[in-house]
């Protein structure tokens, strides 16, 4: 994994330069990829190694929970972990079926960075092959939209390699054997934001 380090360490700044300011991490995929997506998302927006205690890291939000919720803020505090905000555009079964249903399939995606993405957001775009339409177009959009992109595929990038501003080609070639890469490469990725954000 070391042909990785450099671009690895491209997408983890600009993911975490994305959260300083205040923008999320949006992922996409399809099939194993969008399980990877979700995957991602699962990890950022609750506690993944390291304790993420609501009192530590928004005491704002406790303040305010005090005063409204008096009765409810222990339990707040005692469950509620800190996020590092992250969504999937695959999860949003109704729509992009509507959407797929009623216009085109292959900017299911794209229709959704349009409603929830804004310039300054990081969109993870994941593609085995690097040539899924759907994921291209997706990127294409983010970028007419000043969101930063980062591409996750295999060895030889696909279209998704050159469009992307930042690619990690995992070095593999078969569907299933990049898969097995991209899932220590993604969990690098969110161990090292939480890191950052969370650590000492």
């Amino acid at each position: 994994m070391e042909i990785c380090r450099a671009d690895l360490t491209i997408a983890v700044e600009k993911i975490c330069d994305g959260f300083r300011a205040g923008h999320k991490l949006i992922t996409c995929g399809n099939g194993g990829s969008a399980a990877d997506a979700m995957h991602i998302v699962g990890e950022l927006m609750k506690g993944f190694k390291l304790p993420r205690k609501l009192q530590d890291f928004k005491p704002d939000f406790v303040r305010r929970a005090t005063e409204l919720f008096p009765n409810d803020v222990n339990y707040f505090k005692l469950h509620m972990q800190c996020p590092l905000p992250a969504v999937s555009l695959v999860s949003e079964i109704a729509l992009n079926t509507a959407f797929a249903n009623d216009c085109v399939t292959d900017l299911v995606f794209a229709q959704q960075l349009c409603g929830i993405g804004q310039a300054g957001d990081v969109l993870l775009a994941i593609s085995t092959s690097g040539n899924s339409e759907n994921v291209i177009y997706a990127v294409e959009v983010a970028k007419v939209m000043g969101i930063t992109t980062i591409a996750m595929t295999g060895r030889r990038g696909g279209k998704l390699k050159h469009v992307a501003d930042c690619a990690i080609c995992a070095p593999a070639d078969s569907a299933y054997t990049i898969q097995e890469f991209h899932l220590p490469i993604y969990h690098m990725i969110c161990l090292a934001a939480e890191n950052e954000f969370f650590g000492d």
